[in-house]
């Protein structure tokens, strides 16, 4: 496993801790600090655990950058990369290196994560893999057009996934991409292209909606990068994307819009009147439970 870490002194413990509880106790975690200010070095310095490998940049370097070192100081054939302010349950490796093992011909392995706020607290359970086509092995037709006519991110984080070091190399890794967006979702249907998909319908991740407000500006760029990747991704697989997908993508554009500004409601202050509204909409029936 992997971390790459810049600036998340708040979290990266919690994240760190997670890794430790797993029940699948022979991985290394390697945590690379791209070159942080704010004592999350400190943090990681203070575990003494032989599993635990810190690696430092001497200059912050981009975000893909980043994400593709980690990865490369990684010496194990299968690999999960943590944002360092997410947290993965106990028995995520478990059941996801039990998949690798008995399917040699799926490169990718997904599952569904909660939604928590800054203080660990669910605001949305059981996200992604919602459809059968995402949920067992599928091929890259499947995926390209689950994504297409879904219209965000139905795949899952990358605290969700566990891949083989082998695909991730033969892809290219991470491509350049200032949106996070773009970053998760297009690994892992370029992975697609080497082997196939495998999604569990189980939980094994939390996914943290980090606290602070996006400019309005930044959310137009946000969503102007999603739907861009979608069109791209349309075209680049047009021998298996059909134009219903198309189609039914855009149809759904409105809905990718509201559930994009629910989100950043539930990102900002966990207890102002935005998030618990937000909250609300994203679980009705579990709101703010641990």
């Amino acid at each position: 496993m992997c971390i790459p870490l810049f600036q998340k002194v708040d979290y990266v413990g919690r994240a760190i801790d997670s890794v430790l509880a797993q029940s699948h106790t022979d991985f290394e975690l390697v945590v690379l600090d791209n070159a942080s200010t704010d004592g999350s070095g400190a943090v990681v310095d203070a575990y003494d655990d032989p599993r635990v490998r810190v690696v430092r940049h001497t200059e912050t370097v981009p975000m893909t950058a980043n994400f593709n070192a980690a990865v490369a100081a990684t010496r194990a054939p299968l690999v999960k990369v943590l944002n360092a302010d997410d947290l993965v349950e106990p028995d995520a490796l478990a059941r996801q290196v039990a998949v690798m093992n008995a399917e040699p011909d799926v490169v990718v392995v997904s599952s569904r994560h909660h939604l928590v706020d800054a203080h660990d607290r669910v605001v949305a359970r059981d996200r992604t893999l919602r459809t059968p086509d995402l949920v067992g092995r599928q091929d890259r037709a499947a995926i390209v057009r689950r994504v297409v006519r879904h219209g965000g991110n139905p795949l899952g984080v990358p605290g969700n996934m566990l891949f083989r070091r082998a695909a991730f190399d033969q892809v290219g890794g991470f491509t350049d991409a200032d949106d996070s967006f773009v970053l998760d979702v297009a690994l892992a249907i370029r992975l697609t292209t080497v082997g196939d998909f495998y999604g569990l319908p189980e939980t094994l991740s939390r996914f943290r909606l980090a606290s602070g407000s996006e400019t309005g500006e930044a959310r137009r760029a946000h969503l102007q990068a999603q739907r861009a990747f979608i069109r791209g991704l349309a075209r680049e697989h047009a021998d298996v994307v059909r134009r219903s997908d198309v189609a039914r993508g855009v149809a759904r554009w409105p809905l990718t819009w509201l559930r994009h500004q629910v989100l950043m409601s539930a990102a900002s202050d966990p207890d102002s009147r935005g998030h618990r509204a937000a909250a609300r909409v994203l679980d009705p029936g579990g709101v703010r439970k641990k």
